[in-house]
């Protein structure tokens, strides 16, 4: 493992984390640690090679603890760059647990949204779309094709990311801990609220069906519409805010912060401002 008194990490040690990686990224998934887990077993031969007294590898194993989700595949060159990183941490470069979470922290998000849109909106629809033509008058071959191609690709995809992140990782290095680095990880911070805000704009939509009607049974306010004229998606706003307040400032988990949404639809439903259009 070591090159005079320089730590490195072994060719065999990497395999094994990023066939972790790959086999369980999604291992003891959870809304409220998504891939945390997989990560976490991922890195576990790289502080084992690296730290070999037990009380620095339980202490430099906790950054990997933290929340983590992005998309699995372009997800490994995430896995390989902090694989890097922890290396140079080791041999005392100057890089700590709080730098590799905030790289981590600001790449998950902008890799999970091009990863979404190249690998589950593009690419699969096409392997899926030549698999059926191939599946014609019930022919075994589409079904076939398709799951020896998306292997292979995955497979091999997610692999050759994982070593170009490792590879990577010591000139990256140089730049994460000066003075470029702070404005890379704060525009990566940025592009990836810009990310998670699209995603919310584009999937979350908390309306009302709250009315207010006359004697004669004329509706004289529809709350939803007067809110519409203010500020169009006011009630999503604030539900997102009330999950991020709960989650930042009140330290509640993504669980009871669920829970709570739950209780709060039940009993919009019941005095009637929310309307979820069943019929029964």
């Amino acid at each position: 493992m070591d090159t005079g008194n320089e730590k490195k990490i072994s060719k065999k040690t990497l395999n094994k984390s990023f066939n972790l990686w790959f086999w369980g990224a999604l291992t003891c998934f959870s809304q409220e640690h998504m891939q945390t887990f997989g990560y976490l077993a991922s890195m576990l031969p790289i502080i084992k090679e690296l730290y070999p007294n037990k009380e620095e590898q339980q202490k430099n194993i906790h950054a990997y603890t933290a929340f983590f989700n992005t998309n699995p595949m372009l997800g490994s060159v995430i896995i390989g760059t902090t694989a890097s990183m922890e290396e140079a941490r080791a041999n005392g470069k100057g890089i700590d647990g709080e730098t590799i979470n905030d790289m981590r922290a600001g790449l998950m998000g902008p890799i999970a949204g091009i990863g979404d849109s190249l690998i589950d909106g593009t690419l699969i629809p096409i392997l899926l779309g030549l698999a059926l033509g191939m599946s014609q008058k019930g022919s075994p071959i589409g079904a076939i094709f398709y799951i020896v191609v998306w292997d292979l690709i995955a497979y091999f995809g997610q692999r050759f990311l994982y070593f170009r992140g490792y590879k990577l990782g010591d000139k990256a290095v140089s730049i994460l801990i000066g003075k470029q680095g702070k404005a890379i990880r704060h525009a990566i911070s940025i592009i990836g609220g810009m990310v998670v805000g699209g995603v919310l704009a584009s999937w979350v939509n908390v309306t009302t069906s709250l009315q207010l009607k006359d004697s004669t049974g004329k509706v004289f306010l529809n709350l939803q519409k007067q809110l519409d004229s203010i500020f169009p998606g006011l009630l999503t706003v604030i539900v997102t805010l009330l999950c991020w307040w709960l989650m930042a400032k009140k330290h509640v988990s993504a669980i009871w912060t669920m829970i709570i949404l739950i209780v709060v639809a039940l009993l919009g439903v019941l005095v009637g401002f929310f309307n979820p259009g069943l019929k029964y």
